[in-house]
């Protein structure tokens, strides 16, 4: 399934590595964080050399939504009340400072990307919870203000409206910025020791190293696996359902997005946890909301995005561990992708050059405070879950007994296997365990894909890796 960006345009491609380079810094990942990133060092004056094992923009940057804002959703009151105004002041105005940022360097580098300013709202039925928001909202800073009317057919008690954000095509404000820099792609690491990174057929050898790989790779040092999981959210883009000038997000593990994009209104939802989705029918569950709230639209294309979220709510951006000074991390994005990425460059750039960044103690990935361990209980309760799963699970399925267009863990002569059938009666067998830390792996039928409940990497029918943390695919032998 192909995003929207995709469809409408054509990105650069770049050369393998080959051979042994030498640089300031070393950037493992080329979405829109390790790009952004490779480019402020760039502007810094700091040598900076890009690695991606596929091609850029192939990760999560080409299946976002695309909304560059400071509103994440109903999060102001709360923040305040779980880390205090002054660390929820600093979260917004790193947030409100990456917006602007992303306007300052299409203007001045004169990047035709579709950039359009909008203004960003949340939707809620609770009129006390919008009321508090607004308040919230402003009290950090932010012009907020509390509103009746709304542009799309949901049901609602009103908005909190964030004014002055915006909206754009991310590949073609990535490509722009990767032809200005040093990328190699289909290179990725296989090997990170202190200021070395080795790829198959070269390597790199650098003062500091920046994962932004979307989940580091790199158990340890670090922990990011026991820190963070992940989740799926779909979208579909709808022709004939009119235009909305606003970015809209509702309240609530049900709720819709939508934002426009030229004739296309975008839709979002129907979320879960990677690997816990059996049933299925995500992409129908958006359509039928389609039909009710535009009747008239139809579906021009569907896509999906997977997001890293810590235990907080807020992302890690800084060094990577405190054994590890020259080893830096960007990742758990929540699902506000493209301001992170742009937090993480700028703070990044700062720390990498030594300047004093006021945002950086609370994006570090070294805090921890009490308010995170329920949430990393019921993480490490999933991870267990998932891996006592591989050795007492009994499959209920033959290869025999298994539908055309099906996915299930089977029963075979060796042993349990993951096999999908075709529609054409094709099978495709995977060993079931998940390279990353074996895990038992689950069927998406959505999206035909093999997909892990305990850290989130994922593969498709063959066995070959389609998400992180897992390097190796699954082939079964």
């Amino acid at each position: 399934m192909e995003s929207i960006w995709c469809k409408t345009c054509d990105i650069k491609r770049y050369p393998e590595l080959e051979g042994n380079v030498k640089t300031d810094v070393v950037v493992i990942g080329a979405g829109m964080a390790g790009i952004l990133t490779a480019w402020q060092l760039e502007q810094a004056g700091v040598h900076t050399v890009v690695l991606e094992a596929d091609t850029i923009g192939a990760g999560q940057t080409q299946n976002t939504t695309a909304k560059i804002t400071s509103q994440h959703g109903m999060f102001c009151h709360s923040f305040i009340e779980k880390k205090g105004k002054e660390t929820a002041e600093k979260y917004v105005q790193a947030n409100q400072a990456a917006v602007e940022e992303y306007k300052r360097i299409m203007k001045e580098q004169e990047i035709a990307c579709d950039l359009s300013e909008r203004d960003a709202y949340v939707y809620s039925g609770e009129e006390e919870k919008l009321r508090q928001e607004a308040e919230a909202a402003q009290s950090l800073g932010i012009d907020a203000s509390l509103e009746r009317q709304i542009e799309v057919p949901v049901s609602c008690a009103g908005v909190v409206r964030f004014p002055g954000q915006a909206q754009f095509h991310p590949l073609k404000f990535l490509g722009a910025l990767a032809e200005k820099l040093k990328i190699y792609e289909h290179t990725p690491a296989t090997e990170v020791n202190e200021n070395l990174v080795k790829t198959p057929r070269g390597s790199v050898k650098a003062d500091k190293i920046v994962f932004a790989t979307h989940f580091p790779f790199i158990n340890f040092p670090g922990l990011y696996f026991a820190r963070m999981h992940q989740e799926r959210s779909y979208v579909i883009a709808l022709e004939n359902a009119g235009k909305i000038s606003g970015m809209y997000i509702g309240d609530g593990e049900n709720s819709l997005s939508f934002r426009q994009y030229e004739n296309y209104l975008l839709l979002g939802g129907a979320a879960h946890r990677t690997g816990e989705n059996r049933t299925g029918g995500r992409y129908e569950k958006l359509k039928e909301a389609a039909g009710k709230l535009f009747p008239q639209s139809s579906v021009a294309a569907c896509w999906s995005a997977q997001d890293c979220i810590t235990a907080d709510k807020i992302p890690f951006i800084g060094p990577y561990a405190a054994d590890r000074p020259n080893w830096f991390v960007a990742t758990g994005f929540q699902k506000w992708g493209m301001s992170s990425s742009m937090v993480s460059a700028m703070l990044l750039r700062d720390q990498i050059c030594e300047i004093r960044n006021p945002f950086e103690e609370v994006f570090a990935p070294s805090r921890f405070s009490m308010e995170e361990i329920p949430q990393l209980m019921k993480d490490g309760g999933k991870a267990v879950k998932g891996l006592t799963k591989r050795f007492f699970h009994l499959p209920s399925e033959t290869v025999n007994a298994l539908e055309p267009g099906h996915g299930a863990v089977v029963e075979t002569p060796l042993g349990k296997a993951g096999v999908y059938k075709s529609e054409k009666g094709e099978v495709f067998q995977v060993d079931v365990v998940c390279p990353h830390m074996g895990c038992e792996l689950s069927w998406n039928p959505d999206e035909r894909s093999w997909d892990c409940p305990c850290h989130g990497s994922r593969f498709d029918c063959e066995g070959n890796p389609m998400e992180g943390p897992a390097q190796e695919g699954i082939p079964y032998e």
